[in-house]
Order: C-alpha cells, then sequence, then structure tokens
C-alpha cells in the first residue's frame, strides 16, 4: 500500500520540523527540502501526493515551482507564507495553489487541510476509476481522465481547481451551486464565511475561457444565489 507523502519545501527549518512533526503524527510520510529548485526535482523523482510551500526561498520562489510542478502534476499545492495579505493570497491561488496558509499559524488547522485535500484527491482518483464522462457544451470539452480542456479545439490550461468547478457546473447545466456548495464539493471541507476563494476562481476561470469579454456568460452569476453553466 502507497504511504502518502507529502513534500515539505520551506528554509526554514523550524517551521518544517515543526509541520513534519504534526503530519507524521497523522502518519504521513514527510519529505523536507529547502529551496525550489530541489521541490522540483523532489516532485520530478518522488511520487508526492502534496506539496507544502513556501514563497520566498533560495533558488526559486514558490510561485515558479508551482508554475513547473503544473506543466505535469495535479496534487495539491498548500502555500504557506508570511505574506499575509489578500492580494498575496490571491495571487497564491491565481498560480496554481489549492489553498493558502499565512504564518505564524497554528499547525492542527494546517493539519486539517492537508486531511482534507488527501481525502478529496482521493475521491477524485476513485472517480476516475468508475470512468467519468465527457462533457461538451458551448465550444468546451472535457476529457476528466486526462483532465483536459478544449476551447473552439485548442487546449486551455486550467489550475486543478479551475478544472474541478468547470467540471462540476457543466455537468449539471442550468444548475445554480452557492458559493458554499462549491467550496465543500471542489474543496472537500466545510466552508467558512469571508472566504473569497470561490470568487477568485470563478474570476480566473472566466479569463481562461474568454467569458470575461462575452455579453452572454457561460458561467452565469446569480446574484445572491450563485453560479451556473449556462453553455
Amino acid at each position: 500500500m502507497h504511504a502518502i507523502t507529502i513534500l515539505i519545501a520551506d528554509d526554514d527549518k523550524e517551521i518544517a520540523n515543526l509541520v513534519e512533526l504534526h503530519l507524521m503524527k497523522e502518519g504521513y510520510h514527510c519529505m523536507k527540502v529547502s529551496d525550489g529548485q530541489k521541490a522540483i526535482e523532489a516532485v520530478r523523482s518522488y511520487r508526492i501526493d502534496l506539496v507544502i510551500l513556501d514563497i520566498m526561498m533560495p533558488e526559486i520562489d514558490g510561485y515558479e515551482v508551482t508554475r513547473q510542478i503544473r506543466e505535469q502534476h495535479f496534487m495539491p499545492i498548500i502555500f504557506l507564507s508570511a505574506k499575509a495579505s489578500d492580494l498575496d493570497k490571491i495571487a497564491g491561488l491565481v498560480r496554481g495553489a489549492d489553498d493558502y496558509v499565512t504564518k505564524p499559524f497554528n499547525p492542527m488547522e494546517l493539519v486539517a487541510r492537508v486531511n482534507a485535500h488527501i481525502r478529496r484527491s482521493k475521491q477524485f482518483h476513485q472517480a476516475s476509476k468508475e470512468t467519468l464522462s465527457i462533457v461538451e457544451a458551448g465550444g468546451i470539452i472535457i476529457h476528466p481522465e486526462e483532465r483536459a480542456v478544449l476551447l473552439y479545439g485548442q487546449p486551455i490550461e486550467l489550475t486543478p481547481k479551475e478544472f474541478d468547478i468547470l467540471y462540476l457546473l457543466m455537468r449539471y447545466p442550468k444548475k445554480v451551486f452557492s458559493t458554499e456548495n462549491i467550496f465543500q464539493q471542489v474543496w472537500g471541507e466545510e466552508y467558512y464565511e469571508g472566504s473569497n476563494t470561490v470568487m477568485v476562481h470563478i474570476r480566473t476561470l472566466r479569463k481562461k475561457l474568454g467569458d470575461d469579454r462575452q455579453k452572454t456568460k457561460l458561467i452565469k452569476t446569480v446574484w445572491g444565489v450563485g453560479y451556473s453553466f449556462n453553455g
């Protein structure tokens, strides 16, 4: 049986050791690296199930590490950073991270988020084994097993969460999903008030689909309720 492996990429050894200690108590296997280049090499060389990633690291920063990882891999990425402004968080999510935890942090909260992302990842892989169906509408074709999206025949690159949101909405066209419902189904955890995570992902998803330039939106906002696919 495959032991779930978490990669911890942080040049602060005390923080890396603290995170490792709490994750090992949960039964996870941990790998630690201290710079961005080593993080990329670890992902390429080993089977990594989730990455906890600092942004400000030697060699290559966390943003570039995420970009390179996302070229081939879809494991969850959690930024763990001292950059704590809303703009920093949005920048991290837009670049492909699945979650963002600010320093100083509660180790138990971080563990809870790791558990939620691992659980969600397992659910997706299980669903893939049950043969997820291809969906097509509004000029978009989604091949879920390959996690590939075509827009008018041309491939577009989506982050894992953008992909999951689009696939959820397209499977149930015209159905309105609340922000809370989208968060629970895509992130696999309870929604917390004040989170703008779904809104940020919807915004970047619309931009990649060219939806922000169209009068008739593929992803429709139902004010005060949520979002639906209108293709």
